[in-house]
């Protein structure tokens, strides 16, 4: 039942700050909000504040923003109107929700990198059978302080330098047992395994695991800053990667995309790492989020920003009959696509699902 509550107040803040970032836009362009729902259907709470009816409403999976006259049927020309505004002030208005969402986890990284997180040592916990760190005679409970002389506090910086070394070459590890300094000379075993867009890769592995031992790791404000902004920009990188890998045919869509029950399993598998792991995961949906709505298709912000773009070039905005026909089409697209990856989630996590109903 936790982890049901978090993924709505998961899904809540996603929301709240992408139509915030709506909102605010517009405010300070002008242009009058007749509405801010956070959810669709039936109003359970309803408060009018100034010209904007502030909603909370049955389904809490969405919000919208309602700007006065932003359709040509709606449109009387008056001034504090969306359509009287400039394609400039328009095109912020929807860049805004996106960017907001952006911000927000790039925001949440910088906050996990200065409050700290929790990462494995270097003791070594279960050796693997038959690979290098066991023939050179490494135990459980060893602590590796140092790789080809480059000094390691965390399992991460060890996987990492082991990780760039070539797959048939050795490794000099300095151990720590019983506070006495050893050397081995392991060799690595080639490996095959999957990067994480699913592309076959060859590592060089010396077949050890970590013990469970943790540490909390802080950084300073500046240096969290910059970790924050590296660890958004990494994410971004991944992320239209993986959209061009499934495009051209190289990453099964099918086992890439996840939706709302995909999400609400993750969600529970994060719950149970702790705190760190929720806020790890509200990072990465702000920045998945900011990517997919500005994706040029009918209906998302993208495909709005890609009309007002048209708009600009050709001096005029779509006509009525135009404008409702791409909104058609791209309800149906989302609707359709929506629907799809549901199905495709209830298959993939079947039984996640079934788990946490039937204890």
């Amino acid at each position: 039942m936790i982890s049901f509550f978090v993924f709505i107040l998961i899904f809540g803040i996603l929301i709240v700050v992408h139509e915030f970032g709506h909102f605010i836009m517009a405010k300070k362009v002008g242009i009058r909000v007749e509405k801010f729902s956070l959810g669709f259907g039936k109003a359970l709470f309803n408060k009018k504040k100034g010209d904007t009816d502030y909603i909370i409403s049955a389904v809490p999976l969405g919000g919208y923003v309602k700007l006065a006259g932003d359709s040509a049927e709606e449109f009387k020309g008056k001034p504090d109107e969306y359509l009287s505004k400039t394609a400039g002030q328009r095109a912020a208005v929807i860049f805004s929700g996106p960017l907001l969402n952006y911000l927000l986890g790039f925001f949440v990284f910088w906050l996990i990198f200065f409050t700290g997180y929790p990462t494995d040592t270097t003791k070594v916990g279960r050796l693997k059978e038959g690979f290098g760190a066991q023939k050179a005679g490494l135990q459980s409970g060893d602590r590796i302080t140092a790789v080809d002389g480059v000094k390691v506090k965390y399992f991460g910086d060890l996987q990492n330098i082991i990780f760039a070394k070539k797959e048939s070459s050795v490794a000099k590890l300095t151990v720590m047992r019983d506070d006495k300094e050893l050397n081995f000379d392991v060799n690595l075993q080639e490996t095959e395994g999957k990067d994480l867009f699913g592309k076959k890769v060859s590592v060089g592995l010396i077949g050890i695991e970590p013990s469970g031992e943790k540490v909390i790791v802080r950084h300073g404000f500046a240096e969290s800053f910059l970790l924050g902004l590296q660890r958004t920009w990494d994410l971004t990188l991944m992320t239209y990667k993986a959209l061009w890998f499934m495009i051209t045919g190289k990453l099964s869509v099918r086992d890439s995309v996840t939706g709302v029950v995909g999400i609400f399993v993750i969600t529970n598998n994060m719950v149970h790492l702790g705190l760190i792991a929720v806020l790890y995961l509200v990072a990465a949906l702000n920045i998945s989020l900011c990517i997919f709505n500005l994706l040029p298709l009918p209906v998302l912000d993208g495909g709005h920003l890609f009309l007002l773009g048209l708009e600009k070039i050709r001096k005029k905005p779509l006509s009525v009959k135009a404008e409702q026909v791409v909104t058609q089409f791209g309800l149906t697209l989302i609707i359709t696509l929506a629907v799809l990856v549901t199905i495709n989630d209830l298959v993939r996590f079947k039984d996640k699902i079934l788990g946490f109903f039937i204890k």
